[in-house]
């Protein structure tokens, strides 16, 4: 191999490919077919070149057999141009094949039409490959069928991505269903004990928790499998159910995506916010409005959001104590190197929180 080939793989088969001489056999075999002089030239070029597996059959014949395969179609099948040459495209089909694309192929032939199918191939040693076939008609200059063309492109690598992306979607749905259940459990218990020791008030507060997590995972379980959620579904799916009128939240963020692990912490603290809104803050008065928005952080390796309400009971920042919704949120936080700063206007709370998604 030269230099220049050791540097280039892809310009060293090109150059292997060129010494095909299939085309220049089939131009001698074919000489009325229109592939003479500056076309023919082409045409040799072009088959002898091209890495996809082209073939031509004869649409004169019963079975349509083989008179062109180029190398790159040797290549994919494994079979030697002996091997292929009068045979029917059949031969590569087997047991696996689905009989769906190869009637739509017999229609196709029938027709003189075009199409394009996706079917399981078999090489000549009995591998199989996923073939998504490009098949034609080609007529003369007065408008003669001479040929079926016929392109394949080995496509099994996209299906089995095609196939992974599914299995992701199946695997989300169920791991859905297994959290709502884990979730129920959870919640059961939380109730059956509050019940038994008399603190209903305390089983519905951690309750009112458990549920929020319950709503942020699961709309966002199926974009997980992506490693990354829109952001915005889950805050949306955790506050929604405060908004009762449906008028006294504004939400502003779209399309920022973080890390699926960031969704706990984004959910309890968002539910913590709502919580004290509705006892004490802006929700606790007929007017007051909530408004959450969310942006990536400066450094774009963290998540902003600020809470802001408006229209709430006067409030006198002297007289605010903390209480356990408080705590949670800045212990959260602090596991996280995540930050809040709080300022309290007189008709409501203002909260920046930021997360550090490194250290999620």
């Amino acid at each position: 191999m030269s230099t220049d080939e050791e540097r280039d793989p892809k310009r060293s088969e090109q150059a292997t490919l060129s010494f095909d001489d299939a085309p220049d056999r089939f131009r001698a075999g074919h000489k009325g077919d229109q592939f003479s002089g500056a076309s023919g030239v082409l045409f040799e070029q072009a088959m002898a070149q091209t890495r996809m597996a082209i073939c031509l059959c004869d649409p004169h014949q019963p079975e349509l057999p083989i008179l062109f395969a180029n190398r790159a179609f040797r290549r994919l099948t494994g079979y030697g141009e002996d091997e292929i040459l009068g045979r029917s495209c059949r031969f590569l089909q087997g047991p696996e094949t689905d009989p769906e694309p190869v009637a739509r192929i017999r229609e196709a032939l029938a027709n003189e039409d075009v199409v394009v199918v996706e079917l399981l191939n078999y090489r000549k040693n009995g591998t199989t490959f996923w073939n998504a076939l490009h098949l034609g008609p080609i007529y003369n200059s007065e408008g003669e069928l001479v040929y079926f063309f016929g392109s394949q492109w080995d496509v099994s690598d996209v299906r089995a991505a095609r196939s992974e992306g599914r299995h992701a979607k199946e695997m989300a749905r169920e791991l859905s269903h297994r959290m709502k259940n884990m979730f129920a459990v959870i919640s059961g218990i939380v109730n059956v004990t509050g019940r038994v020791r008399g603190i209903r008030a305390e089983a519905d507060e951690i309750n009112s928790r458990i549920q929020a997590l319950g709503r942020a995972y699961e709309t966002t379980l199926d974009d997980a499998s992506s490693g990354s959620i829109d952001i915005g579904q889950a805050i949306k799916a955790v506050l929604l159910p405060y908004d009762r009128d449906e008028e006294r939240m504004i939400l502003l963020g779209n399309g920022v995506r973080m890390p699926f692990t960031i969704i706990s912490i984004v959910g309890l603290i968002l539910h913590e916010l709502a919580a004290n809104a509705t006892k004490h803050g802006a929700w606790a008065a007929e007017e007051g409005k909530v408004t959450v928005s969310w942006m990536p952080a400066q450094d774009k390796e963290g998540l902003v959001i600020t809470w802001s309400e408006e229209g709430g009971p006067l409030v006198d920042p002297d007289q605010i104590e903390a209480g356990t919704g408080t705590a949670i949120v800045d212990r959260l936080l602090a596991t996280t190197d995540g930050t809040i700063e709080r300022n309290w206007n007189e008709t409501g709370l203002k909260a920046v929180i930021t997360l550090p998604v490194r250290s999620v």
